[in-house]
């Protein structure tokens, strides 16, 4: 398993364990409005049991070495997660995915946490491409990869079906050499 990464402003990325799914399904719970709009896995989250199934998928992934998640934790307080939804070892390419309780917003946390992903992703998993997708319209997922130097590689339309609903994603691509480059 993969250590804490340090993100500075106060924040931590810590691997999930199965004791963090009762802070974590109330912050889900509390902030489901918001997430729902954007997230396909909400309206499948309704109880503690259902962010445990989650934190075992997303350990097995890290053991596995497809996938790792972390929690954001913000002054000692579980404030959301971060990591990445798939890793392609053959590719040496992953993409990373976040989301932010509400009260969180607003202070650089997921910029920070997704530095530390990036830091981590080509430093220590020695990735070549870091993808970002986010929803056309949501407008604060998609200025973390913007704000970090990212390019818009394109749109998927219709890419993903929520609430009865096709959204189309905007992708964002850094490679590498881009990184270092910064």
């Amino acid at each position: 398993m993969t250590a804490a990464l340090k993100a500075g402003r106060g924040l931590e990325l810590r691997p999930l364990h199965l004791r963090d799914a009762k802070a974590l399904f109330p912050l889900v719970e509390a902030n489901r409005e918001r997430l729902g709009r954007w997230l396909p896995w909400v309206d499948a989250n309704h109880s503690v049991l259902d962010t445990r199934a989650f934190i075992v998928r997303v350990r097995a992934h890290a053991r596995a070495g497809i996938g790792q998640s972390f929690g954001l934790w913000w002054k000692g307080t579980l404030v959301g997660t971060a990591g990445f939804v798939w890793i392609d070892a053959a590719n040496h390419s992953a993409a990373i995915g976040y989301w932010l309780a509400r009260e969180a917003e607003g202070h650089g946390l997921m910029t920070a946490a997704v530095t530390a992903l990036l830091r981590h992703g080509f430093r220590s998993l020695k990735l070549n491409r870091i993808e970002i997708r986010a929803g056309v319209r949501n407008r604060r997922s998609r200025a973390i990869p913007e704000r970090l130097g990212f390019r818009h590689e394109g749109t998927l339309r219709q890419a993903e079906r929520l609430g009865g609903r096709f959204v189309d994603h905007a992708v964002y691509g850094m490679l590498a050499e881009e990184w270092r480059r910064r």
